[in-house]
């Protein structure tokens, strides 16, 4: 008897719901990250002031931060739990931490109270991330699973390119504050598309032992012990490594790069590179599912990472705004493959009851290397300039 035809994923109703949520709480996330620039902009004069690179460096690590200190044991707390319920009040209380922000910085005009809101936030995203990226194969029949990875990757490249090209808009003609509030409104919707998804946790997560410390402890391990032996999860940290370190590098050098070779400073710029970069991701995406979808995948990740390696090359040596786009596209299409092939890898090479513990170890080693690339680009930029730093960010690439 033949097999009935696979569902289209957007007639599915829970996967509908969870790329509605991605997309929207994605757009939000592009307006959050412009925001705390435009804050830190205002506060510094326009990154004038002697400290503008240090104050990137540590809004970096408060938002890695969290992930550092609670990953490693989160992991194993989300493979017995609802992961609906989990995304869910996560987005419930991003809406609200960042609803705060603007209230926080007009009372005491200091950034020290944004910081601990933003370190509140990212707290939320240790629960969200890895739960979202455990909750996609349960509610997607494992054939479509690279499908589906691709689309929820093209939701976040479509709402990091209109988030990105209206947040930088809205921070320059608006303000920062505007835009966080329209980010935690953005939150709000998300939690309501995400309520429409159909999950029942699998009967696997009621029938776990009862916990002890030394039982929760020895599930972590388990974690981590599956990340050490794994070629698939190993190839997939591999990649997601090396674009992480590309981010810290281009956070501090990258950001400096783009206000200095500016003649008005601002976030537009920033906005409108972040859009072209998301049309080159979905370029990418497209490839990565449509022609490339045969190709060996170390050789398109490898090769991706070679690409990447050019466009930081070309952004390091320029000054001229035709320049950056051009680089910032080339970016966008060298790390689509990481982004799809990566989530889909780990997903594949990891048991139902694992996939928490594995996703939060993943974001616990970004993060990690993200921390030690912010890092390094800080001490290379103030010593050696932004050129440099970029430069040897495309070396290690």
């Amino acid at each position: 008897m033949d097999a009935l035809p696979a569902v289209p994923l957007f007639r599915q109703r829970s996967f509908s719901a969870l790329w509605t949520g991605q997309l929207i709480s994605i757009l939000g996330e592009r307006l959050t990250y412009l925001a705390l620039l435009g804050l830190l902009a205002v506060h510094t004069d326009q990154f004038r002031l002697p400290n503008s690179s240090g104050l990137l460096t540590l809004l970096a690590n408060v938002m890695l931060a969290p992930v550092l200190v609670f990953a490693p044991f989160t992991g194993a707390w989300l493979d017995r739990s609802n992961l609906k319920h989990v995304v869910i009040v996560s987005d419930l209380l991003r809406g609200l931490v960042v609803g705060l922000i603007p209230l926080a910085y007009a009372t005491t005009h200091h950034t020290g109270p944004v910081f601990v809101l933003v370190f509140v936030l990212f707290t939320c995203n240790v629960f969200f991330l890895p739960a979202k990226s455990a909750l996609t194969p349960e509610i997607v029949p494992g054939h479509q699973l690279l499908a589906a990875n691709a689309l929820l990757s093209a939701a976040g490249i479509a709402a990091t390119a209109a988030g990105a090209l209206a947040g930088g808009w809205v921070v320059d003609h608006w303000g920062w504050s505007t835009a966080l509030w329209l980010n935690a409104a953005t939150y709000l919707v998300s939690v309501v598309s995400l309520l429409l998804i159909e999950y029942r946790p699998h009967e696997s997560r009621a029938l776990q032992p009862e916990i002890t410390l030394r039982g929760y402890l020895s599930e972590v391990g388990q974690g981590w012990a599956l990340v050490r032996r794994s070629a698939a999860v190993g190839l997939g940290m591999l990649v997601l490594a090396a674009v992480w370190a590309g981010g810290g590098f281009l956070h501090v050098a990258g950001n400096l790069h783009i206000q200095r070779a500016a003649s008005i400073p601002g976030m537009e710029r920033v906005g409108v590179l972040l859009c072209v970069l998301g049309l080159g991701s979905g370029l990418g995406t497209w490839c990565v599912h449509g022609p490339g979808r045969t190709a060996p995948r170390p050789a398109l990740l490898g090769g991706g990472l070679l690409l990447g390696a050019l466009g930081l090359v070309a952004f390091a040596v320029s000054s001229r705004f035709a320049v950056f786009a051009a680089a910032a596209f080339v970016l966008g299409l060298s790390v689509a493959p990481a982004f799809v092939l990566c989530e889909t890898l780990l997903q594949q090479g990891t048991e139902l009851l694992q996939r928490g513990r594995v996703f939060s170890a993943r974001d616990f080693v970004m993060r990690l290397v993200f921390m030690g690339a912010v890092a390094v680009a800080g001490v290379l930029t103030g010593a050696y300039g932004t050129r440099m730093a970029i430069i040897v960010c495309a070396g290690l690439l």
